[in-house]
């Protein structure tokens, strides 16, 4: 009689722990059915249902309106008022320019007026005398006319005069550098004894009013924009403040560097709180669509591609199929295309599976999603 070798512990081990993972291929060669057809699966039946998926993006509260601050005037700086962050009238003086040569300019215009207005005064004594000298009969009307010419003459170079006074005491006054809206200094770019040119920016003025929430976005997110161009906004620092703004801009092209879409979203109102530069949270809700929804369980990856195994209920055999993740859930996947309603989708057991195997749906149905 053969002696019976003695089961390796290792192997024994394996072979219980194998008899206790495995029940139901012994509950189904009781049946009568083949074990190498026992691969329980647990589906669904694929459906369209509407979705309504919550954005969240993160932005900062700007300006809607900037300005650009030059001088009118080239000239040496002498003197600067203002720094980053002040807040600026609009009449208020923010720098000067060393005004030696305006002044110089203005000095001559004003020399230059006044000899022409000596001048004038004396051509209106000598019309005015030959004027009396023609009614009397003592000149004649050439001495007149000259004398009529030379009082028009000289009224003309007052009147250039003066305008040449206007105008140096204009550049005068353009050596004074004033923004002309009230707002708050974002940044600037002059120091004392700096050199600057005419319509060179120096500062940049952030204008008093209505605010921006701004937004970099992914081109995508624009593809199905959001039911309503309503934004609700919240301050990241304080969940508690809370406005509402409207989609006011949508920059036309893509940033290169971020691969991203700027979106500018009008503040209704502009809570104190809501400071330029300060980090903002926007929410809001995408355009209800229709979509197959499938639980996470059922994602699959097949060739470097998502996919899913769909169940040919005729046959019970599986296969992979590539399909396209429109919006990923916290629990679900919405597909865009790859499975059809009516489709069985393979939810648990998929690591089990190869192309063409046979399956069979465990006791108990479709497996709840």
């Amino acid at each position: 009689m053969p002696v019976r070798k003695p089961t390796p512990p290792l192997l024994r081990a394996a072979l219980a722990a194998l008899a206790l993972s495995v029940p139901f291929p012994v509950a189904a060669a009781e049946a009568g059915r083949p074990l190498a057809a026992q691969t329980f699966v647990r589906t669904v039946t694929a459906s369209r249902s509407l979705i309504a998926t919550d954005i969240v993006i993160t932005g900062d509260v700007q300006a809607q309106a900037q300005t650009n601050v030059s001088f009118r005037t080239n000239g040496k700086v002498g003197v600067r008022l203002v720094e980053v962050g002040d807040h600026v009238e609009a009449d208020q003086v923010l720098a000067r320019l060393d005004p030696q040569e305006q002044r110089a300019n203005l000095d001559n215009a004003r020399a230059a007026l006044t000899s022409a207005e000596a001048q004038l005064t004396q051509a209106k004594l000598s019309f005015k005398r030959q004027e009396t000298l023609l009614a009397s009969g003592y000149t004649t009307r050439p001495a007149y006319d000259n004398a009529e010419q030379q009082l028009r003459t000289t009224q003309a170079a007052v009147d250039s005069a003066k305008a040449a006074l206007g105008t140096a005491q204009e550049q005068f006054s353009y050596t004074e550098l004033r923004a002309g809206v009230s707002g708050i200094v974002l940044s600037r770019s002059l120091e004392v004894g700096q050199v600057v040119q005419a319509g060179q920016s120096v500062l940049v003025l952030a204008q008093d009013g209505p605010r921006d929430a701004v937004f970099n976005v992914y081109e995508a997110l624009l593809a199905t924009p959001p039911d309503s161009k309503t934004v609700e906004v919240v301050l990241q620092a304080d969940p508690g403040i809370v406005t509402t703004g409207s989609v006011r801009e949508i920059a036309p092209s893509v940033d290169p560097a971020s691969g991203t879409v700027r979106v500018k979203v009008g503040l209704d109102r502009t809570p104190p709180q809501m400071t330029l530069g300060a980090v903002v949270i926007g929410r809001g809700k995408f355009r209800p669509q229709e979509a197959i929804v499938l639980p996470w369980s059922a994602l699959y990856r097949w060739k470097g591609r998502p996919a899913v195994w769909v169940l040919d209920p005729g046959s019970g055999t599986v296969t992979p199929r590539a399909v396209t993740v429109e919006r990923y859930g916290a629990d679900t996947i919405a597909l865009a295309d790859g499975v059809e309603p009516g489709e069985h989708v393979v939810t648990a057991g998929i690591q089990f599976l190869r192309p063409g195997q046979t399956v069979t749906v465990a006791a108990g149905g479709e497996g709840a999603r």
